[in-house]
């Protein structure tokens, strides 16, 4: 009919949004594999946590995965933004598979952790480049009505794959070993890498056109960056809401691996896999929940409402040493928390320009893993000082006071309490 806008066709079926879509599923389930699987080398290392040193090497290894963020992270954005986002996702998917295949080698080698966390190293720093191109490059291979749907899309992808990965994850390192999780985990990456491959994109002229800058002006456009962060109101939003994540994450690492297993009849890694599998379904539903009728609901209310109720699950898992009552308490997390991954990364797409995307979600990666640190040494001193309870009450009341503040910044901001909807 003349006059009628045509209907845009469906993500999935979309070369290009479809090829990202997959090579991520692909890529976030080998992801779990890998956590599951350093996990369960650390329990092998500290006879199941019960070695007083298991407090300390589980910080260590949150700290050593957020190290290369902290380092590299508020510079790399400036040369994503001038490179050619897809070879960026593609070589840093290849690196990985390599690194991964490596660990099990390497600490087979020397029996010590210190070469699995120098490689560990190694695999974040890919993550520097791969997350901000990733994130970066979603606006330029999808129309601008459909980017919360695409979001929604890749979040399910990741929720699916934390599902998948944590469930078969878990009982793969308990019954084949931790390195046979690790390897399975390479191929995944390559799998990616094939898919990857398919997208078909040609770099923006604005990108393209951007010429190489001395080291001042790299200094110069980071610190560009840094001012976009504090003068934007869907930034500051999105970052405040998705550092709420971070931290119950920071914790949880700590703190919740510690409870779990000792509330365990029989520790292992099957128990932390199906809890994150059903963590997984919880999120999908929130997900489903935010792409339908969540999207004409205030982004401020639904964020900060979220991490409230996130706070009130955390005191259950808390409270208790029942399996079952973990088991809610993991769903109603990733019921709650779903929102923060899907609106926060739209919020962010949609408050900078192309050109500036790099250093934004640069800036992103190393704000919200400073946020995990902190909350991961947080949790580890007090987890040894006064137990596992009393750490994991904290995460809750910081949740929760994260959300209010999510809800005060937007009432502050009222452009900000319009639907979830685009436009």
């Amino acid at each position: 009919m003349t006059g009628v806008a045509a209907r845009p066709r469906p993500l999935l079926l979309q070369r290009n949004f479809a090829a990202l879509w997959g090579g991520q599923l692909v890529s976030i389930l080998g992801d779990r594999l890998t956590y599951l699987a350093l996990i369960g080398l650390l329990a092998r290392h500290t006879h199941n946590f019960q070695d007083p040193r298991s407090s300390l090497l589980l910080p260590v290894l949150a700290n050593v995965m957020l190290a290369p963020v902290l380092l590299f992270s508020p510079f790399t954005g400036a040369w994503v933004d001038r490179w050619n986002l897809k070879r960026v996702l593609i070589v840093s998917d290849a690196l990985r598979g390599v690194i991964v295949w490596a660990i099990p080698l390497a600490y087979v080698t020397s029996s010590h952790t210190l070469p699995v966390f120098a490689l560990v190293f190694a695999l974040f720093t890919c993550n520097v480049f791969f997350l901000p191109a990733k994130s970066a490059i979603t606006p330029e291979i999808v129309p601008h009505d459909q980017l919360v749907a695409a979001n929604g899309l890749l979040a399910i992808a990741g929720v699916a794959a934390t599902s998948i990965g944590a469930l078969v994850g878990g009982w793969v390192v308990d019954h084949w070993g931790w390195p046979i999780a690790m390897r399975i985990d390479a191929v995944t990456y390559l799998l990616s890498v094939g898919s990857l491959a398919l997208v078909r994109y040609r770099a923006d002229a604005r990108r393209a056109e951007r010429p190489e800058a001395a080291l001042a002006g790299y200094v110069a456009e980071v610190r560009e960056g840094w001012t976009l962060v504090r003068k934007s109101p869907r930034v500051g939003l999105g970052l405040t809401a998705l550092a709420a994540v971070w931290i119950g994450g920071g914790f949880l690492h700590v703190a919740g691996n510690e409870h779990i297993q000792r509330a365990a009849s029989v520790p292992g890694m099957e128990r932390v896999g199906v809890l994150l599998c059903v963590l997984g379904l919880g999120a999908a539903l929130g997900t489903w929940w935010v792409n339908t009728a969540g999207r004409d609901r205030p982004r401020p209310l639904v964020l900060g409402g979220g991490m409230v109720l996130v706070g009130l699950a955390l005191v259950a898992f808390a409270v208790t040493r029942r399996f079952a009552v973990f088991s809610a308490s993991a769903f109603l997390v990733g019921l709650f928390a779903a929102p923060a991954f899907v609106l926060t990364e739209t919020l962010l797409q949609e408050g900078t320009e192309l050109q500036h995307r790099g250093r934004i979600f640069s800036l992103r990666d190393f704000l919200m893993r400073l946020a995990f640190m902190v909350s991961v040494a947080v949790a580890g001193s007090l987890s040894r000082a006064f137990g596992t309870v009393p750490t994991l009450l904290v995460a809750a009341v910081s949740l929760a006071a994260t959300g209010l503040l999510t809800i005060a910044w937007g009432r502050r901001h009222p452009s900000l309490m319009g639907p979830a909807s685009p436009g």
